[in-house]
């Protein structure tokens, strides 16, 4: 009796071994490359924020782990190639590159220009996930074919915003512009969201201060901020250059919201809900550090290739765009909605988080604005108002 159970547990033993072997040989090797450029450290506008130089790449990381943790199970394997361009580096010959090898899955981490030149010369042989710029143009009017962009548009973030100060009713606003081309087009879409919702901007500067803020602060920006009564401030500093001054320095005790302040974003340190404690963690024992709006992006880009390549088996550009264009994927962001993309411009549809420094406030879309078919786009541009289709 005990020689026929010794046969059996060998018989076993051994059909697993052959099964292991077998599933080992058939395992599918799914290549993505993230792709990325050094840049120059900035002047510090507080020396207790250090600069970060791993954004977005530690994102892709994480979730490269968690789509090989499910690549054990469906016979999967996920290698990501980082390609991180010197300062001054050529960032088209790097992506040229990437395309010899053959590799259609690329998560690129460049800010708008540089997307706008290497999708020139994809001419659609690779798929792009978009994981750094907020452009409008690329989501209305100059639509890029075969990009996905994952971060909220300005669009996006100024509707977070205005949806809020609607709630609040405060509705009379005073924008402070700063002065570079970024600054421009936030305000330009904080102009066009208080027009969408009916708010009256009251007055709008344009701050021409030096930069060196700190020696100013108590001077100048009093001064500057006399202007007719308004409920709130709106900031359009993308830099970050002067913003953060403005708090409790204006001539009237009024909120700030925008780029400083109360400010529109992807991710925050201090979202906690529908799970998002459990991938804070994951990330801070990763990186040793706090997950920011790129490594979200990353993550949520390495994510999607994962769950369209388990979904449907195939690696190439076309079949997973065409996946995830459709309606049946479905992506858990920890925001309590699933993610989707638009299919007219490859946004990612996504709740927005409206978070003070130390505190998530809120998070849009609010309850009461409504969408034929989908909440999340009453964020942004839909698709009767942009030309992409």
């Amino acid at each position: 009796m005990l020689t026929v159970r010794l046969l059996l547990f060998y018989l076993l033993l051994l059909s697993l071994v052959c099964s292991n072997k077998l599933i080992a040989s058939e395992q599918q090797e799914i290549k993505i490359a993230y792709l990325t450029q050094e840049i120059q450290v900035p002047s510090a506008l507080s020396n207790l924020e250090p600069f970060i130089t791993d954004k977005g790449l530690q994102g892709a990381l994480l979730g490269l782990k968690d789509n090989n943790t499910t690549g054990q199970f469906t016979a999967q394997n996920y290698l990501l190639e980082q390609v991180i361009v010197p300062v001054d580096g050529d960032v088209k010959q790097a992506f040229a590159e990437i395309l010899k090898q053959g590799v259609q899955l690329i998560i690129v981490n460049l800010p708008a220009e540089k997307l706008l030149q290497i999708n020139q010369l994809n001419n659609n042989q690779a798929l792009l996930f978009d994981v750094a710029t907020r452009t409008d143009a690329f989501r209305h009017n100059q639509c890029l074919s075969n990009v996905l962009h994952i971060l909220p548009s300005r669009a996006m973030r100024a509707d977070a915003l205005a949806q809020y100060m609607l709630k609040k009713r405060w509705n009379r606003w005073f924008l402070v512009t700063g002065n570079t081309a970024e600054d421009a087009l936030y305000a330009q879409a904080i102009k066009r969201s208080a027009k969408r919702f009916g708010m009256k901007i009251i007055a709008e500067k344009k701050w021409l201060h030096s930069y060196d803020a700190r020696r100013t602060a108590q001077s100048d920006i009093p001064v500057f901020t006399q202007v007719d009564d308004y409920d709130v401030l709106v900031v359009a500093d993308e830099q970050g250059l002067f913003g953060e001054y403005i708090s409790y320095r204006s001539w009237l005790p009024r909120p700030v919201i925008g780029t400083q302040g109360l400010v529109a974003t992807a991710w925050h340190r201090t979202h906690e809900q529908w799970g998002a404690v459990q991938i804070q963690n994951r990330f801070k024992t990763l990186a040793n550090r706090s997950m920011q709006e790129q490594d979200y992006a990353a993550y949520l880009a390495a994510r999607a290739i994962g769950e369209a390549v388990t979904r449907t088996r195939a690696v190439d550009a076309v079949a997973v765009k065409a996946y995830l264009l459709s309606d049946r994927f479905k992506l858990q962001g920890y925001k309590g909605k699933p993610l989707s993309f638009r299919s007219w411009n490859g946004q990612l549809r996504q709740p927005v988080l409206l978070a003070a420094p130390t505190s998530l406030v809120i998070t849009a879309p609010l309850e009461g604005f409504l969408h034929p078919h989908n909440e999340l786009d009453t964020l942004g541009y839909d698709q009767p108002e942009t030309q992409c289709q």
